[in-house]
């Protein structure tokens, strides 16, 4: 973790934000356009989940803002550690990913919203002010979606089979997409490759596929599908 560039004074009644974002030069526009709003700054910055949780447990900003694809860590997992150690820290989720998957998951992980990077600077920061509101965000398009499946009524997105899985099996499918081997998904999530496999089987089970090729095909073709969202 790093101080944010030309750090604005926390007083004023300004509300401090913390960026969690692998991407520097995404960091650094965050950066940018926050500190010239005279209600927010930005307090620290982190590229990853764990530099990301022990500084936040320092300098207990209002609100983190969280990406969901972070190296070794999820942004999923560390909103589970911010709720946990910080409960105080509101969490936005800014992500390039589909919102009709990764919304709930956000939600359902301790996140108070979720908005997708390409929504631009204006509606970002509405955001973070509804958030800091006490009130969560997402999309409208994606709300009622969210509602029916907190009622267990449908899934999101319209897949019902990718949301009975668990967030480590979603991440394990996720890596399975990019086509990595057993060993080095097991490095990326610090589980034995015995329990990735594990992880494997359970996945094949609840897509109702028939072997573990096939569950590999199937996750090329999602994440090659992501990739063009």
């Amino acid at each position: 973790m790093k101080p944010a560039e030309e750090p604005v004074p926390a007083d004023g009644g300004r509300r401090r934000i913390f960026i969690v974002d692998d991407h520097p030069m995404t960091r650094r526009g965050l950066v940018a356009m926050i500190n010239q709003e005279t209600d927010l700054c930005v307090c620290g910055e982190a590229g990853d989940a764990t530099r990301a949780l022990e500084a936040i447990k320092t300098v207990k900003p209002h609100l983190a803002l969280v990406d969901i694809t972070l190296p070794r860590k999820s942004g999923l997992v560390l909103i589970k550690d911010i709720r946990l150690w910080v409960p105080s820290v509101y969490v936005l989720v800014l992500s390039m990913h589909d919102e009709n998957l990764y919304a709930e998951r956000a939600l359902r992980a301790g996140g108070h919203g979720y908005i997708t990077k390409n929504e631009g600077g204006e509606k970002l920061l509405a955001a973070i002010r509804q958030v800091l509101a006490g009130k969560t965000y997402v999309s409208q398009e994606v709300s009622s979606w969210i509602v029916d499946a907190f009622a267990g009524r449908r899934g999101i997105g319209g897949d019902i089979s990718l949301g009975l899985l668990t967030d480590r099996e979603f991440e394990v499918f996720e890596l399975l997409g990019q086509g990595l081997p057993t060993a080095e998904i097991g490095q990326r999530l610090h589980l034995s490759p015995k329990t990735v496999d594990s992880h494997r089987l359970h996945i094949k089970e609840k897509l109702h596929l028939q072997n573990l090729p096939e569950l590999m095909r199937y996750a090329v073709r999602w994440a090659a599908t992501e990739e063009t969202l």
